[in-house]
């Protein structure tokens, strides 16, 4: 067991500022994609989606649009590294969807509302209750932008299966390069990615019935799973891609794995066992502190986690660093301004948050002296 001590005040030094494209009241929160030599802020609002450069290049637009095929309560998107295109995870298909509005390519798939129909367009269901209130997966670009990694329900690409499967695409024509049966029935999912463009992590959510990891890797002839555990979500993956973290369904602890061995934990860190209380507590309450599903790796050393989610009724979210070696807690990351939610990566140990209103994101780092 860990045992409290004092925690430190660790500064965080603000890289940038982007105000998010779209108004909140027709926009999802806005969403920063991590990228190599910075990333993108992605928004998505019912008629397109929005990707702007946090480090804009002087070759090139900071902003680029892509038009929706269908609205946002539909699926997920997500943008390429280069910000050519946009693809689109629906009921029915997953698209790649060019700045133009060209169509790069489809690839079907059967329906996450269980219907038997092979609906051609969107305004096929709009109006149908059971797709209204679908399940969904999933879909990211690996870290080259040269695969689309999918999570769809089968039958994909004129197979007879008709279960889910983690399927890897040609991000240049959609070609269906290699597919493997999940053995999920999901209610909702999550890609991230992972530093070698071969690999892939995929978090399951299944409501009530489990919430699986797996780790995936094609070699370029075959798609090889491994599956990390049941009850738990891949909340970071190291820059090296030696080390994985999950957090439990319950959210106490945060779990580190080798990804050469990642079924099995090597070290955690219980919340309960190294987290004061919220300051804005009440004397007498001693409500139990927990992780957030989402954290961030700043080095292989070192892990930056939040409990944003159990902060919420108290006041202004908390986020820690941790050693990874030892999974021992640093300290308390200071903010010059104030921020809400988890910390979440943008590439090159730095992270990214969003404003009180959640219409503006902002970039951190940490000074190099606090690194260790």
């Amino acid at each position: 067991m860990n045992v409290r001590r004092p925690i430190a005040p660790l500064p965080a030094r603000l890289l940038a500022t982007v105000p998010a494209p779209l108004g909140p009241a027709a926009a999802d929160v806005p969403q920063v994609l991590p990228s190599p030599g910075g990333g993108l802020l992605v928004q998505r609002g019912d008629a397109e989606v929005v990707a702007v450069e946090l480090f804009p290049r002087h070759d090139r637009p900071r902003e680029v649009r892509y038009p929706a095929p269908w609205p946002r309560s539909y699926g997920a998107v997500t943008v390429s590294p280069e910000r050519d295109v946009a693809v689109f995870a629906g009921l029915h298909a997953v698209r790649a969807v060019e700045a133009s509005g060209a169509v790069r390519w489809e690839v079907r798939h059967g329906c996450w509302a269980g219907c038997a129909q092979a609906h051609g367009s969107f305004d096929a269901y709009a109006h149908d209750e059971e797709h209204v209130y679908a399940d969904s997966g999933s879909m990211a670009f690996n870290v080259d932008g040269t695969l689309v990694w999918a999570h769809v329900p089968g039958p994909l690409d004129g197979s007879r299966e008709a279960e889910e499967c983690w399927a890897v695409l040609d991000a240049s024509d959609g070609r269906v390069l290699g597919q493997a049966v999940t053995g999920t029935v999901a209610s909702a999912s999550v890609h991230t990615p992972h530093p070698d463009p071969a690999r892939m992590t995929l978090s399951v959510g299944e409501g009530e019935e489990g919430s699986p990891v797996l780790y995936g890797c094609w070699d370029g002839r075959r798609l090889a799973v491994e599956r990390i555990g049941d009850e738990r979500v891949l909340a970071a993956v190291s820059p090296s891609g030696e080390r994985l973290v999950t957090v439990p369904v319950g959210q106490w602890s945060l779990s580190l794995h080798r990804a050469a061995d990642a079924s099995h934990t090597q070290k955690k860190l219980d919340a309960l066992d190294v987290l004061p209380p919220h300051p804005n507590v009440r004397s007498g309450q001693h409500p139990r502190p927990y992780w957030d599903f989402d954290a961030t790796f700043l080095t292989d050393d070192t892990l930056l986690a939040g409990t944003s989610e159990c902060d919420a009724p108290h006041g202004p979210p908390r986020h820690w660093l941790v050693d990874t070696p030892g999974m021992t807690l640093r300290g308390e990351i200071s903010y010059p301004l104030p921020v809400s939610g988890p910390p979440r990566p943008a590439g090159d140990g730095t992270w990214s948050t969003l404003a009180d209103d959640r219409t503006t994101a902002h970039l951190w780092g940490l000074a190099p002296r606090v690194l260790p």
